[in-house]
């Protein structure tokens, strides 16, 4: 009984994202051919970089701080929101990838309309390979990050006064993924991509 009840909210739920995407369309735009093609791909591998390296990274800490969240609301449920803001703090990460790829897409007109930089020069998608290498990296901070707020779940269980040092601590090793994400935008200011 409970397998179908899961089919059936799987198929709900596919359902509703396919009349989600045919109600809203898709920004359609012409893929390149030549040097401005190969070009294009390698942005598109940079979009994969920053997007995936920094996906792993922050699943990573959503695990680590997920797992002492869980213990801790198990025995005091009125923690629940602070556990929650620990727990979700390592997720940035994914979101700087993700804002990364976006904007690297909307430089080579991969999200429709024209691209804003010259595609014909192949420096520029080895740079957006660079680019999304860069965010990627500095986006495993969100592991660190996940171990920290991790330790600051155990502490605010122990003493609920402390969630608010907690969250200090959680967020220092943001600051990397924060650089990271600064330094693709300048990147990508000077290359013409934004």
């Amino acid at each position: 009984m409970r397998k179908i009840k899961m089919k059936e909210r799987t198929a709900i739920i596919l359902l509703a994202i396919m009349a989600l995407m045919m109600a809203t369309g898709t920004a359609v735009a012409e893929p390149l051919i030549g040097e401005e093609g190969e070009t294009q791909s390698m942005i598109i591998l940079g979009c994969a970089l920053a997007m995936g390296i920094a996906g792993i990274g922050s699943a990573l800490g959503l695990m680590l701080a997920g797992t002492s969240a869980v213990a801790v609301t198990g025995e005091k449920p009125e923690l629940f929101g602070r556990c929650l803001v620990f727990q979700v703090l390592p997720m940035t990460q994914a979101v700087y990838g993700l804002l990364t790829a976006i904007l690297l897409m909307m430089g080579a007109g991969l999200l429709g309309g024209s691209a804003s930089a010259d595609l014909s020069n192949p420096m520029l998608g080895i740079s957006a390979i660079g680019i999304g290498l860069v965010v990627g990296l500095t986006g495993i901070s969100a592991a660190n990050q996940g171990m920290v707020a991790s330790a600051s779940i155990s502490a605010t269980a122990r003493n609920p006064g402390v969630a608010a040092r907690g969250i200090i601590y959680t967020v220092m090793p943001e600051t990397i993924a924060i650089f990271g994400l600064l330094v693709g935008i300048l990147l990508m200011t000077g290359l013409g991509l934004l």
